[in-house]
């Protein structure tokens, strides 16, 4: 280091070590007291080794066995996900008061309730494959869906968290969640509800709240904001319906904000690109944004004015 560096390293330490002594939550300093992002990361790679298990390989080690396989991972998975509910359980206003043994108690009762609706996720899981191969014509194979697709990666993982959620779990289902958005750029919330056959294409920039609630086989595209109409409300806006409802068969194209708790996009309804939507519509509704004007530059362009034009909808 330079000079000027080592003279004021010092006192640099000391205040930034200072700063810690004022007692805000920026000054927590146990690590260990809380879920580990490395952790939660490691259990979402071996759920799926559980839910796809001809598809994640532990390169360790192979066993052929189903039951064998299923069973060593299981376990695995149930003893590290108790560890983490457990810290997490911490941070929840319920165990205010509680020993470490009730916490404990409470939080083995959440792993086996989480680990027992697992058959249940591959089940609409499956479902959601199923809406991706049928609905991309480029898609090669269910194979390559669930080995490439970050939409169904997204999908999976927002489906465990969404159990943990519904148990009450705090910070942990959101530290899933926030894995799969870091990777895929989809940022489902853990509390949105989500029926069977949710396609999502592409991906990424969706963004998905909290209170949402998806019916089955609805398809969205990239870019596709279902959100709060406005958090001026700030935490006074908790346990409202502040983000919307979307009936079944519905279709969403790129780039659609719908926003808002009371907005209800009823079933078979067509949103297209680009659309700015804060209120319901009906059933079988076909929503656009008329086409712009545009202009060409060169004598080889000419205006298109059909009024086909302004029905116009596409697909990716």
């Amino acid at each position: 280091m330079g000079k000027l560096i080592c003279d004021n390293i010092s006192e640099i330490i000391s205040d930034i070590v200072a700063d810690y002594e004022k007692g805000r939550p920026i000054d927590k300093q146990d690590i260990f007291g809380q879920p580990g992002r490395d952790d939660v990361k490691e259990i979402i790679y071996k759920l799926n080794r559980i839910v796809y298990a001809g598809y994640y390989v532990d390169r360790t080690y192979r066993i052929y066995n189903l039951s064998t396989t299923i069973a060593s991972i299981t376990e695995d998975v149930a003893y590290n996900l108790n560890k983490q509910i457990a810290l997490a359980l911490h941070f929840d206003e319920r165990m205010k008061g509680k020993s470490e043994e009730e916490i404990r108690a409470f939080a083995e009762d959440c792993t086996v309730q989480f680990m027992k609706k697992l058959p249940e996720i591959r089940e609409y899981l499956d479902t959601d494959i199923e809406a991706l191969y049928v609905g991309d014509s480029a898609a090669e194979s269910k194979d390559a869906i669930i080995i490439a697709y970050p939409g169904l990666f997204a999908i999976s993982v927002q489906r465990y968290a969404h159990v943990l959620y519904q148990l009450g779990i705090p910070i942990l289902p959101r530290v899933m969640t926030e894995i799969a958005h870091s990777k895929t750029g989809i940022d489902i919330n853990p509390g949105a509800t989500i029926g069977k056959y949710f396609f999502i294409d592409h991906g990424t920039g969706v963004v998905v709240g909290e209170t949402t609630v998806i019916g089955e086989n609805v398809k969205i595209y990239q870019g596709v904001t279902l959100g709060a109409l406005s958090t001026r409300g700030g935490r006074g806006l908790i346990d409202k319906k502040r983000h919307p409802t979307i009936e079944d068969n519905v279709t969403i194209y790129s780039g659609a904000s719908i926003l808002g708790g009371d907005t209800v996009i009823g079933e078979g309804s067509v949103i297209g690109g680009n659309v700015f939507l804060t209120k319901s519509v009906p059933a079988g509704t076909k929503v656009h944004v008329a086409n712009q004007e545009l202009k060409f530059d060169g004598k080889a362009f000419e205006k298109n004015t059909k009024e086909d034009d302004k029905q116009w909808f596409y697909i990716i």
